[in-house]
């Protein structure tokens, strides 16, 4: 299923949102500029879970051992890593933005990307491969908006008998069915490896669950 758009209008403006979404999309440019430097840039701004838990172990810890962490969340593996992304946050981030404050989402949105990237580390703690992409802290922002507004309508693409449909669906069932196929294609990676196929189930998972255990804490206490 793709999110279209909600029924659910932001009551301020979601410039926090807007800056992540335009800082993302800069950045992936700024990716495409390293040519042939690309795998090593990847490998030095992205999460490798080896590289990390090697050097906590030997407490050889340093800015770098933990910029990863952040930057990771900035780049992207292709358009459609970078699109998909976006839209989910487009869709469901200002919503939350307005409903913790321009700057605490600041720091929802960041906490959302660290507990993603470092569950999938705890998951698949041998692997050499770096991790890169927002859908770690996305999948913050859609556990705190499922908390929050479990009730809005979501206007969604779905596949229907080989056609796409759009389809209106309650958030919970939505964000609901999102977060069970993460949970069972985690699973079924732990047979193999964490992040097989090239996507991190356990970071969606850590992620998820991170905001909605941060939204009560963070939330604003009152709301007319």
């Amino acid at each position: 299923m793709i999110p279209l758009r909600d029924a659910n209008p932001s009551r301020t403006v979601p410039f926090v949102n807007y800056t992540i979404i335009g800082v993302n999309v800069l950045a992936f440019f700024f990716e495409l500029s390293q040519g042939r430097r690309l795998d090593n840039f990847i490998f030095a701004f992205g999460v490798v879970p080896a590289r990390f838990l090697y050097d906590l172990n030997g407490l050889d810890l340093g800015l770098l051992t933990f910029t990863p962490f952040v930057t990771s969340m900035f780049f992207h593996g292709g358009w459609m890593h970078l699109i998909g992304n976006m839209l989910f946050l487009h869709v469901f981030g200002d919503n939350v933005e307005d409903r913790v404050g321009h700057a605490r989402y600041v720091i929802f949105y960041l906490l959302a990307g660290f507990a993603a990237a470092l569950t999938q580390t705890l998951i698949n703690p041998h692997s050499e491969v770096p991790m890169i992409g927002a859908s770690g802290a996305i999948a913050g922002v859609l556990g705190g908006y499922v908390l929050i507004f479990p009730k809005a309508k979501v206007a969604a693409l779905v596949p229907f008998f080989g056609f796409l449909q759009i389809v209106e669906i309650q958030a919970l069932y939505f964000l609901g069915f999102w977060f069970l196929m993460q949970i069972f294609s985690g699973l079924l990676s732990l047979g193999i490896a964490g992040d097989a196929g090239g996507i991190a189930w356990w970071a969606h998972i850590g992620g998820f669950a991170a905001g909605v255990v941060m939204i009560p804490i963070m939330k604003k206490r009152s709301w007319q």
